[in-house]
């Protein structure tokens, strides 16, 4: 997915449930506004949040002295990549990037975050979802693996705003106006782009896969809704047009070699396309 958490990629040993964003929060922790951050991070964290054992402790004393000693590549040993970053801002896709550009997320304000942070008082043990600083600037897995940053520097929100610019630019004029960036999906036969259009409603747009996105879109559907599925972080986004259904639901956490995400289009109750889709990413 394309806007916040983020996260990366990792195996559920002994499940066969593949998660492949981890965060507190559904899709990304960059929610729409204010509001939902505030809602999502207190439900959820009021729910899960427990303090940590002496043994995660260590982990994330461990994480804090490396970051202490500046030792990159020691960080680097426990890293998924690619790692995430809110789209469009590239994913890190090896060590020697993440390397290259560890100062453009590590910056000073993160790094005292972490160097003054207590892993009795500040740190908490979120189940499976692993354990986040205060409310969840930054995930560790329970091997100690950096899951994921949601914090944002001031370079990565400065770098966030010239690349939507940039978006906007390179698409068909009359659809350069949305508030953030949801998903860019490619099935077999469509190329779709979902955006958040403000007060919790969503664009649907649609080209032949062979087709650009400056040019005219085949289909635009307005006032799309959206709603979580589960607590893994899926989520279904609906979208209806002239009696016909469009539902993308994106597959944050699924059965081992399950797609990103799916399309499928309804008539009445009766489903006339069906079709795995794959997430587009810088």
């Amino acid at each position: 997915m394309l806007g916040s958490g983020l996260i990366n990629r990792l195996i559920f040993k002994n499940t066969g449930l593949k998660l492949r964003y981890i965060s507190c929060t559904p899709r990304y922790y960059y929610v729409r506004n204010l509001i939902a951050t505030i809602l999502l991070v207190f439900n959820i964290c009021t729910v899960f949040a427990q303090s940590l054992n002496k043994e995660n402790q260590k982990i994330v004393a461990d994480f804090i002295s490396n970051v202490r000693s500046g030792n990159r590549e020691k960080l680097c040993d426990s890293i998924f990549f690619p790692f995430r970053r809110r789209y469009p801002i590239p994913d890190i896709k090896n060590r020697e990037e993440f390397l290259r550009r560890y100062s453009e997320i590590f910056d000073d304000s993160l790094t005292k975050m972490i160097l003054n942070s207590d892993p009795a008082k500040d740190w908490s043990e979120m189940g499976w979802r692993g354990i986040m600083l205060f409310n969840g600037e930054l995930w560790l897995d329970s091997d100690g693996w950096l899951t994921g940053v949601n914090y944002q520097s001031n370079f990565e929100i400065g770098e966030y705003k010239r690349l939507i610019k940039i978006e906007k630019g390179n698409l068909y004029e009359p659809i350069r106006k949305f508030e953030t960036p949801v998903c860019i999906l490619e099935t077999s036969k469509y190329r779709i782009r979902i955006d958040d259009m403000g007060d919790w409603h969503y664009r649907y747009v649609s080209w032949p896969l062979k087709s650009k996105m400056s040019d005219k879109p085949d289909l635009i559907i307005e006032n799309g809704q959206s709603e979580p599925e589960g607590t893994g972080g899926n989520e279904k986004f609906t979208f209806k047009n002239a009696g016909y259904v469009y539902e993308c639901f994106i597959i944050n956490m699924g059965e081992d070699g399950s797609p990103p995400a799916k399309l499928t289009i309804f008539k009445g109750d009766k489903a006339i396309l069906s079709e795995s889709a794959n997430m587009l990413r810088n």
